[in-house]
């Protein structure tokens, strides 16, 4: 992996099709929220297999926390459509098959030249892509279990939100006044409303 990919570095913001064919930005499918990418080998991988159900029975969940998941493989468009429904996942997955993640990141798996796969990570991103954590799943128990996630994805969000703990000094008083800037989706629908005033 390349050196930058750290915590506190910011992620490339790589534009790829999705499974539907539209070319996608991984900040654009992030928004302002927290992020579980995985750099998956492909829908040929039995260990990508497991990984990718657990992370679908954990999708609900992720979505009612205001996280998303992104899954980038080397698959070309029909055989990632195939991957994302054989898991049951209903998020983005993006195509890959010429490899600019692979070769841009440096994650070539020099060991399978049969599938040319990417060494597979996954990493949990704070807003803007900036890297919270990095998982190499090169060996299966290298890749982040669902509890692993969650304490990941805890502490990423108690560090985005300033509304984690409401009662932090100055929160209760911003509310009264009408200031929804500190409170996550409020501070939307505050905006919305003056739109249409």
């Amino acid at each position: 992996m390349r050196s930058d990919i750290v915590p506190g570095g910011v992620f490339p913001d790589y534009a790829l099709p999705d499974h539907a064919g539209t070319v996608r930005t991984l900040g654009e499918l992030q928004g302002r929220d927290p992020l579980v990418l995985t750099l998956a080998r492909g829908h040929h991988c039995p260990e990508e297999h497991r990984q990718h159900l657990e992370l679908a029975a954990f999708q609900s969940t992720i979505a009612v926390a205001h996280t998303g998941i992104v899954t980038i493989a080397t698959d070309d468009h029909h055989t990632l459509q195939e991957f994302r429904a054989s898991v049951g996942a209903r998020w983005a997955f993006l195509s890959d098959p010429g490899r600019i993640v692979q070769q841009d990141l440096d994650i070539q798996e020099y060991t399978d030249p049969e599938n040319d796969p990417m060494i597979p990570h996954t990493l949990v991103l704070k807003p803007g892509l900036v890297v919270h954590t990095v998982y190499n799943g090169y060996w299966f128990w290298g890749r982040p279990s669902v509890q692993d996630l969650w304490q990941d994805l805890r502490a990423a969000t108690a560090e985005i939100r300033p509304d984690w703990d409401l009662s932090a000094p100055g929160l209760r008083e911003a509310w009264a006044a009408g200031d929804r800037s500190p409170f996550h989706g409020w501070d939307g629908r505050a905006r919305a409303a003056l739109a249409t005033t």
